[in-house]
């Protein structure tokens, strides 16, 4: 794609949803923090069902140090790998008090410092919860940049770097998210939805499917 076509690509997803956001559901950066790190292998509804009923009893760093792995376990039992996970998390909110006055971090650095938290995560909490212009490559994104040849790449690092190379700024803080629900709902992985696609005629996989 040319920049015209890139900056009409982004423009249709734009006007289709003007304000994307994570289907997470949080209230502050370390809500959203305990809500990514427990997303790895499981769905936004089955993390969002755990932080139901683990954040209005536990939703500072304090207060899950407070619970200890077993008690927080209790909370994320439903959820994939929840032992590893209650692991980490504990070591975050002791990482976060001793070092960080109990906030969280706005460097990518220092993000992943913290245990479990990789390069994606950090680049979901810099962008969702602190603004910052990152993109976190996920599966849905990686497959939507490869398949439209928005920012085609080999491995999730090469599209990453693609796109900040390839979006036009003035999108670039929302790109993340119109890429993931598109991914999600629309340029779906077994059979993409080509016919409600408002960007199909802009996307090199029509041109495979012709």
């Amino acid at each position: 794609m040319n920049l015209s076509q890139r900056r009409e690509f982004f423009q249709r997803l734009q006007a289709e949803n003007p304000t994307p956001t994570t289907e997470l559901h949080y209230s502050t950066a370390f809500e959203l923090l305990v809500a990514v790190l427990l997303s790895a292998q499981a769905t936004d509804v089955g993390v969002n069902k755990a932080t139901a009923r683990l954040f209005p009893v536990a939703n500072t760093p304090a207060a899950i140090l407070a619970l200890g792995e077993a008690g927080l376990s209790e909370y994320i039992k439903t959820i994939g790998l929840f032992r590893s996970k209650a692991k980490h998390l504990i070591q975050t909110c002791r990482i976060l008090l001793e070092q960080h006055q109990g906030e969280v971090p706005q460097t990518r650095a220092e993000l992943e410092k913290l245990p479990g938290v990789g390069r994606k995560t950090a680049n979901v909490i810099l962008n969702t919860a602190f603004g910052q212009p990152t993109i976190a490559v996920d599966t849905h994104i990686f497959r939507v940049a490869n398949r439209t040849g928005l920012a085609p790449g080999k491995d999730v690092l090469a599209v990453e770097l693609a796109l900040l190379k390839r979006v036009p700024k003035e999108f670039m803080h929302d790109a993340h998210h119109w890429l993931i629900l598109h991914g999600r709902y629309v340029c779906k992985a077994r059979k993409p939805s080509c016919g409600s696609c408002v960007v199909y005629d802009l996307c090199r996989y029509k041109e495979k499917t012709a």
